[in-house]
């Protein structure tokens, strides 16, 4: 058996194969199927495609176990098979190889956020790669190809994987868009040496676009790296032709572009989505044609180079000092105060604007503007935090959910808002539509709380999502959310701690009325250095105490208050509020000394009944009595 690492020291070019799963379709095997269950269902057909590829002239086979790990097996129910399912895998590319021909260990994204953006830590991620290697490994496997990745965190925590188990050779690749950057927006240059870094043997690109983008990619990494590279375009981008998916590209086609691929310095050139055994056979062809596998004697194909300088980006953040008053006070460890209020349901602000305006009279910090608060359709958060800063000048602290928009929309909203002069934010998941009135509207997701807390505090470092400068960096504040009632209080910890972690620098809870549950967690969270902001919401009646305990997630409410609140809703509404009130003023009263902060939230956008929990602060009882003073 030859090793595959001597295949390495020679400037030969090798050829993979190419779409396995497109065969399967050919063959009738739709796509509502696991593609990596056939392995143990049938195995004939798997092994029948490899053959296929070994007699189009490919020097390497990938195993059937692109989508075999553990996360995207759950959605077959075949999590418990993920062990047979990646040994027969390579079993089977191992027989259909033969002696001469290597098998490359296959293994694809886990279809999971990882951190920063989103709740599967590295060492998660790092352990359901080696869930797949290992069986591919005792399989026989000769390298391990790592394909489709577009996340640089996600396809390091898999060369991870693979180096902590063997030193087999590792081809990494990434794919790109159109643009020539991942989705996250890393470029060539910073992906090709990130992977370079992290030990990768060979870096390439695949999947994603076709022949031309990927030729663009190669060129400007053969700039930036001395490592082999690999191309595996698919045949095109796809078309719908009455309701299916077709990749236009002929063989032909993709034959001319190996030549162009090889002068550009690939060694390794393939085919994916949509390419087939005859693809690869006219790809082969055309690499016979020019490697010096050929003939020694012929001088090589001089690569084409462009010669590409990574920039280094030393961008100094904005002090949270001169952020903003907000950003300043919560630096220093002063205490803030806010209320919550929320956008108009229509174009017509005016009325919103006259209640924030009692907000700055009474001398609060802040207003906070949530962001589609339980699913509701209401102007946007970010429209009322810019009227409100430039009509009343108080600043906003301007709620922002991961629910409605994609990275690219996130990110285009975020520098709208920096340019716009917006500073203070309050980053949160979103409550999902199925609460609102519109449950068949849909969610983004496409990152959660933890990612956008990344996001916000690469932007404040003057660099996008993939590590490209931006120019002059924003000067957010950023805040974060948490839940001192969650019922999976260890979860919400670990996330509280990345939150932290990814660039948080403060924190709001969730409507505080079991102040001894908040006591116990604050003790719990008091390894995180970061300022604690109590969210109070004032009841006005039974059944408004009996919606927060039970319809809002998160929150709960004592059966005391729930007691109290059914007595004085008996009596009258005018009880039903004072009681309300009284219970917020003694909530905060006995949180005092633990929070650096409170945000009150003001029901049904009664602002004057939120200002009034705030008489239990000395600081607004004394402003309150020196304004009654003034003649």
């Amino acid at each position: 058996m030859r090793n595959f690492r001597e295949i390495l020291e020679n400037d030969s070019v090798y050829v993979f194969d190419g779409a396995i799963g497109t065969r399967f379709y050919d063959k009738g095997i739709y796509i509502n199927r696991s593609y990596d269950e056939l392995n143990l269902n049938a195995p004939d057909l798997v092994r029948e495609v490899h053959e296929e590829y070994v007699r189009a002239g490919a020097d390497i086979i990938e195993t059937n176990s692109f989508g075999a790990t553990r996360h995207k097996l759950k959605q077959y129910s075949l999590e418990n098979k993920l062990h047979e399912i990646n040994l027969a895998a390579a079993q089977i590319a191992r027989q259909a190889a033969g002696e001469d021909i290597f098998v490359a260990g296959a293994i694809g994204p886990l279809d999971l956020r990882i951190e920063p953006y989103g709740p599967t830590s590295f060492e998660e991620a790092q352990e359901m790669f080696a869930e797949q290697v290992r069986p591919l490994l005792e399989g026989g496997v000769d390298l391990f190809i790592l394909e489709t990745f577009s996340d640089l965190s996600e396809i390091q925590q898999a060369i991870r994987a693979v180096r902590n188990l063997c030193d087999l050779p590792i081809v990494a690749q990434i794919t790109i868009q159109t643009d020539g950057k991942t989705v996250f927006g890393a470029t060539p240059e910073i992906f090709t040496k990130r992977l370079e870094d992290w030990g990768a043997d060979v870096v390439g690109v695949n999947c994603g676009v076709g022949p031309t983008h990927i030729l663009n990619a190669l060129e400007t990494m053969r700039g930036v790296t001395d490592l082999k590279l690999s191309a595996q375009p698919n045949a095109g981008l796809p078309r719908d032709v009455q309701g299916r998916q077709f990749y236009m590209c002929s063989p032909e086609y993709m034959s001319k572009f190996a030549k162009r691929f090889i002068k550009a310095g690939a060694k390794f050139i393939g085919g994916c989505c949509g390419t087939t055994p005859k693809h690869i056979k006219l790809i082969a062809d055309s690499v016979r044609a020019v490697s010096p596998r050929a003939s020694r004697s012929a001088p090589s194909q001089p690569a084409k180079v462009i010669e590409t300088k990574i920039p280094v980006v030393e961008v100094e953040p904005i002090s949270p000092l001169v952020r903003s008053h907000w950003s300043r006070k919560v630096a220093l460890g002063e205490f803030v105060t806010s209320v919550e209020v929320l956008p108009p349901k229509g174009i017509a602000a005016e009325n919103t604007l006259k209640n924030i305006a009692l907000l700055k009279d009474a001398g609060v910090d802040a207003v906070n503007i949530p962001d589609g608060p339980r699913a509701q359709t209401r102007m946007s958060a970010q429209a009322t935090a810019i009227l409100v800063e430039q009509k009343l000048g108080i600043e906003a602290v301007l709620h922002y959910c991961c629910r409605d928009r994609n990275l690219l929309g996130m990110m285009s909203d975020l520098l709208g808002a920096a340019a716009l002069g917006l500073h203070n934010l309050l980053i949160i998941t979103g409550d999902p539509p199925k609460m609102g009135p519109y449950p068949d509207a849909t969610a983004v997701f496409d990152i959660d709380s933890i990612g956008l807390t990344n996001m916000v505090n690469k932007l404040n470092h003057g660099l996008d999502l993939g590590n490209n400068p931006i120019g002059e960096p924003t000067a957010f504040s950023i805040g974060v959310g948490v839940n001192p009632g969650a019922l999976n209080l260890e979860e919400e910890i670990r996330r509280f701690e990345w939150k932290v972690e990814a660039g948080a620098e403060y924190a709001i809870t969730q409507p505080v009325y079991d102040t001894e549950q908040l006591r116990e967690f604050m003790e719990k969270i008091a390894h995180v250095k970061i300022p604690i902001i109590a969210g109070i919401f004032p009841l006005v009646s039974s059944r408004n105490a009996e919606f927060m305990h039970n319809e809002v997630p998160g929150v709960r409410v004592t059966q005391d208050i729930l007691d109290r609140m059914r007595k004085a809703s008996d009596i009258s509404k005018e009880h039903a509020r004072e009681e309300g009130l009284q219970i917020a003023r003694e909530a905060l009263t006995e949180v005092r000394d633990l929070i650096h902060g409170v945000q009150v939230s003001a029901p049904f956008g009664n602002v004057k009944y939120a200002l009034q929990v705030f008489d239990v602060l000395e600081e607004f009882r004394t402003r309150r009595a020196e304004t009654v003073a003034i003649p």
